[in-house]
């Protein structure tokens, strides 16, 4: 059984627009919805979406600190979305675990350096 992603819409700048989409394809198990060649392609997952837009000049992700965090994506089975990814060569910022706040969360990053956070109830 493939883990299930609660739907959401997430617009992103991205500085290379084919690196950004191959991530979100090739790791993190997205398909294409639409695009505007060379210019913004939109993903999606189980009612999640991406919409990446190319912005070469826009300040890194991985320099907002903090900031760079977009996402809260609920999965309703994260030890097997974690697998599943991790497979695949994802950026994990920690694995699953249990937080004190009754929630068992991992951090995943893109390339360019947005972070999002996956969870499920522990």
């Amino acid at each position: 059984m493939t883990p299930r992603l609660t739907p959401s819409a997430y617009v992103l700048a991205v500085p290379d627009l084919d690196r950004s989409v191959a991530y979100f394809e090739d790791v993190l198990g997205f398909s294409r919805l639409w695009d505007d060649p060379g210019n913004w392609q939109a993903l999606g997952r189980d009612g999640v979406r991406v919409m990446l837009g190319r912005c070469p000049d826009a300040i890194p992700p991985s320099q907002l600190g903090d900031h760079s965090y977009f996402a809260y994506i609920e999965v309703d089975d994260l030890d097997a979305f974690h697998a599943e990814i991790a497979a695949k060569a994802a950026i994990v910022l920690f694995p699953p675990k249990d937080q004190p706040w009754g929630r068992r969360e991992m951090g995943v990053a893109t390339p360019e350096g947005f972070r999002m956070m996956f969870a499920a109830p522990a």
